[in-house]
């Protein structure tokens, strides 16, 4: 698939993203939304997977957890991929499982060899049992966690050179990550590894209530903000066009204010063929 933008698919946006038009334009899904064996909500992606390219980009396979992934997780996402063929599969560099309890968060863990030789063995079993790569999200962080052993960046390249995943490069979550712990995401950028890239990610943050604009929160229910725009036009400057998603997931505007974001960031993957020409 060509290079091109899409939107995160909600469904109270399904009648009018079964209409679009535009070209390009693809969707992506939670999956563990529509990991059943039939009804509205699956037909309906169903349909709009024969007009567009879908996505789905997993919230609860847990593969930084201390155990291996539920099989029976694994059996029912494998059985949606057969069905709708999604161009991409991805999943968050974090954990979400306890002794077979979810928990309501992506929650972070310190970058050790031990963590990454886990996180290795339970992607390994991840592309095993679906069949094919998948693509890990960088983290948004919001406190300093003790005991690192590698930077992200080094962590996530060695991760996907053992397992032959890619990566999926969330721009908002760099900014956020850097204004909150103090580093750089001009730089993050500049070093993330280009070759591993499957998916990037643009979404909105919002200030902490409590403690305003000193924490970031990556909220998924504001407009990407110029901060991020700035960021992802760096990239693609360096990279060159790679699918690109907007994700919203609260604040929901109407579909064609969705769709403007969605036309920028096309506009953006664009230019480096317009320099080329």
């Amino acid at each position: 698939m060509k290079p091109s933008a899409g939107l995160g698919l909600k469904p109270q946006h399904f009648d009018a993203a079964g209409a679009v038009t535009a070209d390009g334009v693809w969707f992506e899904v939670h999956p563990e939304n529509y990991m059943v064996a039939g009804g509205p909500r699956l037909a309906w992606l169903e349909t709009i997977r024969s007009r567009h390219p879908v996505s789905l980009h997993g919230v609860a396979m847990s593969l930084a957890a201390d155990a291996d992934p539920d099989a029976e997780h694994l059996g029912r996402l494998a059985a949606l991929i057969d069905r709708v063929e999604p161009f991409v599969v991805s999943e968050h560099l974090a954990w979400s499982t306890w002794e077979g309890a979810y928990r309501p968060d992506l929650l972070p863990f310190p970058r050790t060899r031990e963590a990454l030789n886990r996180i290795v063995a339970n992607v390994h079993q991840a592309q095993d049992a679906l069949g094919r790569r998948i693509a890990i999200e960088n983290p948004s962080h919001y406190l300093r966690i003790d005991g690192h052993e590698f930077d992200e960046i080094d962590f996530l390249s060695e991760l996907a050179r053992r397992t032959g995943c890619g990566l999926l490069l969330d721009v908002n979550n760099v900014f956020v990550s850097g204004r909150n712990l103090g580093g750089s995401p001009e730089a993050y950028i500049d070093a993330f590894p280009a070759a591993y890239i499957d998916e990037i990610h643009l979404a909105g943050h919002t200030p902490d209530p409590a403690l305003g604009e000193r924490l970031l929160v990556d909220s998924h229910d504001a407009p990407v903000a110029p901060e991020v725009w700035a960021l992802y036009e760096r990239l693609i400057a360096r990279i060159g066009p790679r699918p690109t998603l907007i994700e919203r997931d609260d604040n929901l505007p109407a579909f064609d204010v969705l769709l403007a974001e969605r036309d920028r960031a096309a506009s953006v993957l664009r230019a480096p063929m317009r320099r080329a020409a």
